[in-house]
């Protein structure tokens, strides 16, 4: 059974927020670079970096990374499909924000930060996440939040979006 725990305007609300949350705590959006996790925090950077260009009218690069390769779990997987990564601006001295969709026990994130340093120094490395679910195995937090979503380790949570789903909205189903 699934359950719908946000819908599209929900996704959209969040968003927005997102993006003034980000502009605030840095000081505005001349030093951004957003970086999304492929896949669908490809999809969150690109509408975070609109909305941003909206509030501040400002362009705020984006770039795209494939973890594939910087996973700890490779040896389970060796044979990972890996998507290119495109970083098209210098990271260096920029407050990079990595954005995901769903955030579980942080190892995508520790292996994203892994990939972004191997571009260079940033001066910071915040998080944006759609949800977070809790259930984290390393010491990672999520700077920006759209929302919070306690769950049991025996349930799923799926964040859908229009340019991958067709539609926007985060729905829980019980595993198995």
């Amino acid at each position: 059974m699934k359950i719908e725990i946000m819908d599209a305007a929900a996704v959209r609300r969040a968003l927005t927020r997102i993006a003034h949350e980000i502009i605030e705590r840095n000081r505005g959006g001349e030093n951004l670079g957003l970086v999304g996790i492929r896949t669908r925090g490809i999809h969150l950077a690109d509408r975070l970096a609109r909305k941003i260009k909206d509030i501040e009218k400002i362009d705020c690069p984006v770039g795209r990374l494939d973890i594939a390769f910087y996973r700890d779990d490779i040896a389970i997987n060796p044979h990972p499909k890996v998507e290119a990564t495109d970083i098209p601006f210098d990271v260096n001295g920029k407050d990079i924000v990595l954005c995901d969709d769903v955030l579980f026990t942080g190892r995508t994130i520790r292996a994203a930060m892994d990939a972004v340093i191997d571009y260079g120094r940033p001066k910071t490395i915040q998080l944006a996440i759609m949800i977070d679910r809790g259930h984290r195995e390393l010491p990672i937090r999520a700077d920006f939040v759209g929302k919070n979503l306690p769950t049991s380790i025996k349930e799923s949570v799926k964040v859908h979006l229009i340019e991958e789903d067709g539609f926007d909205n985060a729905e829980m189903t019980p595993k198995g």
